[in-house]
């Protein structure tokens, strides 16, 4: 059992969260059940697949977790792309939560390597 606290993947996809949770803050109050609520689950679900992935008692287990938070992780790049392109969220605010979430990707897949080496 890793302790997911120590896991850079983690915090950032703790801080990616926390952020997409202030910045939908600002959506429209008709997106509550649309925009707002998908990426809060989703990003939220990359968080917490890492922790309960690492909480397994072996890599196969963890893996299929770590599967899993790439799979949304990919669902909040498009979320955010959608968001950014009905003017939700500014350009800039866009460009930093992509790269970030692309960052995280990117992470995953190397931790994923790792875990089925």
């Amino acid at each position: 059992m890793k302790d997911f606290r120590k896991l850079k993947v983690w915090i950032l996809a703790h801080d990616l969260t926390k952020r997409i949770y202030k910045i939908t803050d600002g959506f429209p109050k008709a997106e509550i059940y649309g925009l707002i609520s998908q990426l809060r689950r989703a990003s939220v679900s990359i968080a917490t697949n890492i922790v309960e992935g690492s909480s397994r008692g072996s890599d196969a287990d963890f893996s299929r977790f770590v599967q899993i938070a790439i799979g949304s992780a990919s669902e909040v790049e498009y979320l955010l792309l959608l968001s950014k392109d009905l003017s939700l969220i500014s350009n800039p605010d866009y460009e930093q939560l992509d790269f970030d979430v692309n960052t995280l990707k990117r992470m995953l897949i190397t931790l994923l390597k790792k875990l089925k080496a």
